[in-house]
């Protein structure tokens, strides 16, 4: 895979990168790093603007892009239609399948159908259609069935949509203006919800502005431990060859998870992209709803064995795992005790940044989202990933619901920031975290592992040296 960027790319400083030293010390990113740049590095950023006219200029546009310092400037429409090919895996639904064909237009479509109760309905709208019709004679699962279209692709680009996402040819062809860069692999858009009954319920409307496979709109290169740490397969733009054989077939939850952090470790580029966006149907049931956040759950003892500690639903240090704690807790020693490991964040966090006139105040800031952070990331274990446990001890510990009492604000706070739009925030969030949290657990007790619930600790701070 090519390290460096073709003449002519271009990006651009994130908005939210500290610039220090005279502007040629980095701060920022995801995860969090410094870069110092020489003053031939610098020389080549007009303004927040880098655009690559030589190796070395597509380097260092190369660093900032993959440090999540800087994003991608994309221009023209996008991909030529003829250069890719889209792969729908279908059971059944054949209304919903419909609508997913009409917007694909005009581009190449290949429906797999996963062995329907009622494949003659689904046939019928994959010819109406102009789609290539691969029937299964045995339900394989959306990975499995994704892979069998995969293997009938001839173009150099596929995308992989779910009959219940609505996404246009256009916004495929834009999201493949990524593969300019020839190190990504993989792209995906923001995904939405859509809810389509007639009078949507209230949780309907809620997941219509908080999708659970909705990841923000803030553009990442997706890694674990970076602000995007996957993509949902439900929409996915890939080169053909690199992605080859596809997912992993014998998994039916998490597969994307796997496939993303896969092509990652392989050396390949992911990227996040919020500014296009595909609907997904919301579940019109109550039960269909919490049971689909029950399976992603499951998911999460698949992906420990496969990748270890990436799936920790918590990345805390030492310091500002007990600052937060005794936040949340709220008693007499709270105070001494933040103040202690804000202190030892903040000794930590100086002495790994490099030499600079404004260290002691950008330490100050970093420790402050960080401790922010640690807060977020303590209160979603007590009410989502470790609900079992915390529902075990708030009959016998006064802490223990001073905690909880305190998340909840902290995650009111978040879900109001987040999801501005979104109605009934307070009850759908409980039932969402109650689901997704009993399948995290059932999913352990069933591996017989807990790596699944166990946070970790931050890799060693990135301080990177002059480019």
């Amino acid at each position: 895979m090519s390290t460096t960027l073709p003449t002519g790319f271009e990006v651009r400083l994130r908005a939210d990168v500290e610039r220090a030293d005279g502007g040629d010390l980095l701060v920022g990113g995801s995860p969090l790093r410094a870069l110092r740049l020489t003053p031939r590095a610098q020389a080549l950023l007009d303004g927040d603007l880098l655009r690559v006219r030589d190796r070395a200029g597509g380097l260092v546009a190369r660093r900032l892009l993959d440090g999540n310092l800087a994003d991608p400037v994309l221009h023209g429409p996008g991909l030529d239609a003829g250069l890719l090919t889209v792969v729908v895996p279908v059971r059944d639904r054949p209304e919903q399948l419909g609508r997913a064909l009409a917007a694909l237009a005009p581009l190449t479509t290949i429906v797999v159908d996963d062995a329907s109760h009622d494949p003659a309905a689904v046939a019928r709208v994959a010819a109406a259609h102009g789609a290539t019709l691969v029937a299964l004679p045995a339900n394989v699962g959306p990975a499995g069935a994704r892979n069998a279209g995969l293997a009938r692709v001839r173009t150099p680009y596929v995308a992989f949509v779910d009959s219940d996402v609505t996404v246009d040819a256009a916004t495929l062809r834009r999201l493949a203006r990524h593969f300019e860069d020839p190190a990504v692999v993989l792209a995906g858009p923001r995904i939405t919800g859509r809810a389509r009954s007639a009078r949507p319920r209230w949780f309907e409307r809620y997941d219509e502005q908080a999708s659970s496979l909705s990841l923000g709109t803030r553009a990442c290169a997706v890694r674990p431990g970076a602000a995007v740490g996957w993509l949902p397969s439900a929409c996915l733009v890939a080169r053909t060859d690199a992605i080859r054989p596809g997912f992993d077939a014998a998994m039916r939850v998490g597969e994307d998870v796997d496939l993303v952090w896969r092509t990652v470790a392989a050396g390949g580029v992911v990227r996040y992209d919020p500014d296009e966006v595909a609907a997904h149907d919301v579940r019109p049931g109550m039960g269909g709803w919490l049971g689909r956040k029950f399976v992603y759950g499951t998911g999460g003892a698949p992906l420990a064995a496969r990748h270890g500690d990436r799936i920790a639903p918590a990345v805390l240090s030492l310091p500002m795992a007990a600052a937060a704690a005794a936040l949340l807790a709220r008693r007499r020693w709270s105070a001494p005790v933040v103040a202690a490991g804000l202190a030892a964040g903040l000794v930590s966090v100086e002495r790994s940044l490099p030499v600079t006139g404004g260290r002691h105040r950008l330490a100050a800031v970093l420790v402050a989202r960080g401790f922010g952070w640690a807060v977020r990331q303590e209160s979603a274990l007590l009410l989502r990933h470790w609900w079992p446990l915390t529902a075990l001890t708030l009959p016998a510990s006064r802490t223990a619901r001073r905690m909880v009492a305190t998340a909840l604000v902290v995650d009111a706070v978040v879900a109001r920031v987040e999801h501005p739009g979104a109605p009934y925030a307070l009850v759908a969030r409980r039932l969402d975290d109650l689901a997704y949290g009993a399948g995290l657990w059932a999913g352990a007790v069933r591996a017989r592992s807990p790596r699944a619930l166990l946070p970790r600790r931050p890799r060693s701070a990135r301080v990177a040296g002059p480019k």
